[in-house]
């Protein structure tokens, strides 16, 4: 075994720090199958393919449901169900209500059973839901379908970065979260686009135009969920388009990188409670509390789209000085589509560049404070043009922020029920504050929307402070274990017990200790 064995005379403890292997040729996962033969480069682009294109696919369908009533509200929703702004503003505010509720449970269920399964059902789900909005008839109907729709959409996201999290190395990671991530860049620019072709249908069995855009688009989620039975892939233990020997060689790589549970972890209480034990989930949270509630306000259109895409075309271009009579949503959506197309260049480049030097936290603090500056201007400005330049500095700013903290996140938390909860946890916390932030650009702020500008501003204060500390904590305990204050002790119970754990072999203690086992690293 190529490791580095160091003994600690001040805790008589034996330290096995592993570079690349799992462990004595005992403790190889399927010891007897040889991957030499294996090409690392080849599998990986297999893998790829199999995954990332389709979960970009399933967002994108994500994105376009959650904020289709945005563009429905363009084609007199709100006149043909007689309901008020403000009812209209509940309407999207229960959505992330039941959103993030149910992450949690949602995470816990894909473990439990298979990926291709579960995301099946809720696609397959949210689609009806989708579609049954468009037959609503007063304001209680679409309240209730709202709230199923964020029932069923909350295991999508979260379920994916977990799912990614299990087949690739912490240092793998970042690019394909970003990339089907970058996915809603697509809703935010041609949502709109969509919905006005669809709005074609008007009058159509007796329909208006906003109920075709929830049918359709309905409908679309439907058949992308009955083919996400056969297209999705389960872990990587038990992916069908793997051979053994292939699935053998995913698993030992990622065992080699410190992701132990890779094999297969049983469904304990203990895995799920010792997420919420963990301050790094509290700070995780915090932290996708504050990204989460500035991407919604960048993608959303029409409050929805009462948020940053709204003000960056449709507010500062139609309702602002430089209104003209006939200028309408579509030529706005089409001047949104650059902002969106950068903002995805630049949050690739960033996860490319944290993937490769693990500088993850440095890379948030960085991104947020752009993006502090386009909102500065925001709240500033008073002139249209500005305003347009001062979204794409937002936008690049904040955009990257969300995947690159996913990736943190996964890349810190050992145990695959651990990583899952805690992923859910901080994406519903993000999500949850989006009740709030739905609510705060209200009509009557047209058109520089300061209150919300203002709002957003703060979130990315918080944002840059809950970074700096989780960073500094990450290093001060990284420090710790390099000095060995974490040390087990291994073997004997003749050694002394120095208060960090009795284990019989250095494998017992990655399997029971998991991020807290003192060989790990945190990615800074």
């Amino acid at each position: 075994m190529d490791s580095d064995v160091k003994n600690s005379p001040k805790h008589s403890v034996q330290i096995v720090e592993e570079k690349g292997s799992v462990g004595p040729e005992e403790n190889v996962y399927n010891a007897h199958i040889d991957t030499a033969e294996i090409d690392e480069r080849k599998i990986i682009r297999k893998v790829d393919l199999r995954l990332v294109p389709w979960f970009s696919v399933l967002y994108l369908l994500s994105f376009l449901d959650r904020t289709s009533i945005g563009n429905a509200k363009l084609y007199n929703l709100e006149r043909d169900l007689k309901i008020s702004d403000n009812q209209y503003l509940i309407s999207l505010t229960v959505f992330f209500i039941s959103y993030a509720i149910f992450e949690v449970p949602s995470n816990i269920f894909l473990k439990r059973l298979r990926p291709s399964v579960w995301f099946a059902f809720l696609m397959v789900m949210w689609g009806l839901i989708m579609t049954l909005q468009g037959v609503a008839h007063n304001f209680g109907g679409l309240v209730g379908l709202r709230w199923m729709l964020g029932t069923f959409e909350a295991g999508l996201y979260p379920g994916m970065a977990f799912h990614l999290s299990c087949w690739y190395k912490r240092s793998e990671l970042g690019i394909r979260t970003a990339l089907f991530t970058s996915a809603t860049t697509l809703s935010g620019a041609f949502g709109g686009l969509l919905a006005a072709a669809i709005s074609n249908m008007d009058g159509i069995g007796g329909r208006p135009a906003w109920s075709w855009i929830f049918i359709i688009e309905g409908l679309a989620t439907i058949v992308a969920g009955i083919a996400s039975y056969w297209i999705v892939q389960d872990f990587p233990d038990t992916a069908k388009f793997l051979t053994e020997t292939e699935r053998t060689f995913m698993i030992r790589r990622l065992q080699g990188d410190d992701q132990y549970s890779a094999a297969g972890e049983r469904l304990q209480m203990k895995n799920i409670w010792s997420s919420f034990r963990d301050w790094k989930t509290w700070f995780s949270m915090v932290q996708l509390m504050e990204c989460l509630s500035q991407h919604e306000q960048l993608l959303v259109p029409n409050a929805f789209f009462l948020g940053m895409r709204h003000a960056s075309v449709c507010i500062l271009l139609v309702h602002s000085v430089d209104y003209k009579p006939g200028f309408r949503a579509t030529p706005a959506n089409l001047l949104t589509v650059p902002i969106y197309a950068f903002a995805a260049v630049v949050t690739c480049f960033v996860a490319l560049y944290a993937d490769k030097h693990g500088r993850r936290g440095y890379c948030n603090i960085l991104m947020l404070s752009i993006g502090a500056i386009g909102y500065i201007i925001l709240i500033i400005s008073r002139n249209a043009a500005l305003s347009y330049f001062a979204v794409f500095v937002a936008t690049c700013g904040i955009f990257p922020v969300v995947p690159n903290t996913v990736t943190w996140i996964a890349n810190n938390f050992e145990g695959t029920y651990k990583r899952g909860v805690t992923l859910a946890l901080a994406i519903s916390m993000g999500n949850l504050n989006g009740a709030v932030s739905s609510n705060v650009y209200r009509a009557r702020d047209t058109p520089w929307y300061t209150l919300g500008h203002g709002l957003v501003l703060m979130y990315i204060c918080i944002g840059i402070i809950a970074n700096s500390v989780f960073l500094y904590l990450l290093k001060k305990e990284n420090a710790r274990r390099d000095r060995g204050e974490r040390d087990e002790v291994i073997g004997s119970e003749e050694l002394e017990d120095n208060g960090n754990g009795r284990y019989a072999t250095v494998e017992d203690a990655k399997r029971e200790k998991g991020d807290n086992w003192s060989g790990y690293r945190y990615i800074l």
